[in-house]
C-alpha cells in the first residue's frame, strides 16, 4: 500500500469524519503518514532490529504502533475513554506512562502483511484522531509522545534523519517527556532543572532551577525518552555536575541504557 493509497482510504475509514483540529491530532496524523511513507518505502527489511527498542524488530515496532492505537479506540468505543480528564497541568497521581503490558505491546503480523497493518491502521485511527481532538489531557499527550517517538526509533533503525522540527507532534511530545522527568526528579527529592534546546526551554522538577541542561532538541529528547547512555547524556551542556540528576532520566517506561 503506498502513502497516497492510505491517505485516500483515510475519508473512507470507519467513523474518520473530517480531519482534526488541535496538536495532538496533528501530530498523531503526521507520525502516521510518515511511518507508513518510511514502511513503504523501498521495502525495508522489517526483520532488522530497532536500537531504540532493543528486543524488538522493525515488525515490532509497526505492530506496536497499532496494537496501541487498537486499545485507544476499543476505550472510546466502550466508552471507557469519554472519562478522560482534560488540561495540560502536572500527571495524575499514579498515571502509566505505558500504553500496553508487556505482553501486548507487539503481535505477529497479519496474514496481509505491513499493508494490511497499515490499513488495520487507518481502520482505527478515525475515532482516535477525533479524541485526539479534543481537549488536550495528559493521557492524549501520551498517545502522541509514545507516536513520535517510535517514529524516531524507526528513522534510527532505516539510518534516516529525524523529521524536521516543525513536526506537529514534536512540542506535545516534547511537553509529555518534561511532565515526565519532572514527576522523576520530584519523586527523587531532586532540585528542579531547566531543559533547553534549539526550540524553546522547559521546567522540570518543582521550584527554581538549580541546573540546567541544554542540547539540540533530538539529543534531549533521546535522553528524556530513555535513548541516550549515562555517558552521552552527561555529554550534554550541563550548567553544573549532573550525577545527582542522572537517576531522574530512568522514569515511566524510559531507562537510561548500560550501551
Amino acid at each position: 500500500m503506498s502513502v497516497s493509497d492510505s491517505v485516500r482510504a483515510e475519508s473512507n475509514a470507519s467513523g474518520a469524519g473530517p480531519t482534526p483540529a488541535g496538536p495532538a491530532a496533528a501530530g498523531y496524523r503526521q507520525v502516521r503518514r510518515n511511518v507508513a511513507e518510511l514502511l513503504t518505502a523501498g521495502s525495508p527489511d522489517l526483520a532488522a532490529a530497532v536500537p531504540g527498542c532493543p528486543d524488538w524488530s522493525i515488525a515490532d515496532l509497526a505492530s506496536h504502533l497499532v496494537q496501541v492505537c487498537a486499545r485507544v479506540h476499543e476505550r472510546i468505543v466502550s466508552g471507557e475513554a469519554a472519562a478522560e480528564g482534560t488540561g495540560g497541568g502536572p500527571p495524575p497521581a499514579g498515571i502509566q506512562f505505558s500504553l500496553l503490558p508487556a505482553d501486548r505491546a507487539t503481535a505477529p503480523l497479519p496474514a496481509g502483511g505491513i499493508g494490511e497493518l497499515l490499513d488495520d491502521w487507518t481502520r482505527l485511527s478515525g475515532p482516535v484522531e477525533q479524541f485526539l481532538g479534543e481537549p488536550f489531557s495528559v493521557r492524549r499527550g501520551i498517545l502522541v509522545m509514545d507516536a513520535f517517538t517510535h517514529e524516531l526509533d524507526l528513522r534510527q533503525a532505516l539510518g534516516m534523519d529525524p523529521p524536521a522540527p516543525e513536526h506537529p507532534a514534536l512540542p506535545v511530545a516534547m511537553g509529555i517527556l518534561a511532565k515526565g522527568l519532572s514527576l522523576s526528579t520530584r519523586n527523587r527529592g531532586l532540585p528542579a532543572l531547566r531543559v533547553e534546546t534549539d526550540l524553546g526551554q522547559w521546567p522540570v522538577g518543582e521550584g527554581a532551577p538549580a541546573i540546567t541542561v541544554a542540547g539540540s532538541w533530538h539529543d534531549v529528547y533521546q535522553a528524556m525518552s530513555g535513548r541516550l547512555t549515562e555517558e552521552r547524556i552527561r555529554a550534554l551542556r550541563w550548567s553544573a555536575d549532573p550525577a545527582p540528576w542522572i537517576a531522574a532520566f530512568t522514569w515511566g517506561p524510559f531507562v537510561v541504557p548500560g550501551r
